[in-house]
């Protein structure tokens, strides 16, 4: 399942009042692109900051929707916990999970979760096989880990396509990758752990100054 901003969400952003200074900064113009809030080293608090940055680019797909149990003096309450990857296709991707009783708030709540912990991904070609120097696959081989599942990512020649699990896929997909390989071990078959641990690596491809960062 996925979808895309709507006319209700941008109704919403014009009667935003943000609560902190960033977002102040991001509505009165003072910040004009998503690039400039992470080259600030900034935290998003606001997911009205990436609507406001992002707009109709932004698209998001549910991963997973699980029934969890919450122990209460009252007893046992069932909720749904529902996983969220949202992303550009073009550079920035983010995960999120969501837990209510009704399954609409659950997913809104993941959702929200994802615009909070969403993250630029450093794209390039970095295959010796092709050295075309477009920003279809990532520039160096990069791992990720989350709870038992590790996952390394490797860069790919262009059209090789995604070779990666399903939840690696629609990750990497949202993130604006076209082609790599992968290599992962531990319990894939959790969703939640392989969507992080790809989410992760992804993260890392900015864990470092590379050679072309040096000029800046």
């Amino acid at each position: 399942m996925s979808g895309f901003a709507t006319d209700s969400s941008a109704q919403s952003l014009e009667e935003w009042v943000p609560k902190t200074k960033l977002g102040w900064m991001v509505k009165n113009g003072k910040i004009t692109s998503i690039k400039e809030i992470f080259d600030m080293n900034a935290i998003i608090r606001e997911p009205q900051i990436v609507d406001y940055l992002l707009g109709p680019e932004l698209g998001h797909e549910i991963i997973d929707i699980n029934m969890v149990q919450k122990m209460t003096d009252a007893g046992r309450i069932n909720r749904f916990r529902v996983v969220v990857v949202l992303g550009n296709q073009n550079g920035y991707v983010g995960v999120g999970v969501g837990k209510a009783r009704q399954l609409r708030m659950a997913i809104e709540k993941a959702i929200t979760d994802a615009k909070l912990n969403i993250t630029p991904v450093r794209r390039g070609c970095g295959s010796w096989e092709c050295g075309c120097q477009e920003p279809h696959s990532v520039p160096f081989q990069v791992f990720g880990k989350s709870g038992s599942v590790e996952i390394l990512i490797k860069p790919a020649p262009k059209g090789t396509g995604l070779v990666a699990g399903d939840v690696a896929k629609v990750v990497l997909r949202y993130a604006g990758i076209k082609d790599v390989w992968t290599w992962s071990r531990g319990k894939t078959s959790t969703t939640i752990n392989f969507a992080y641990a790809t989410f992760n690596a992804l993260k890392n491809t900015y864990k470092f100054v590379t050679v072309a960062d040096w000029a800046r």
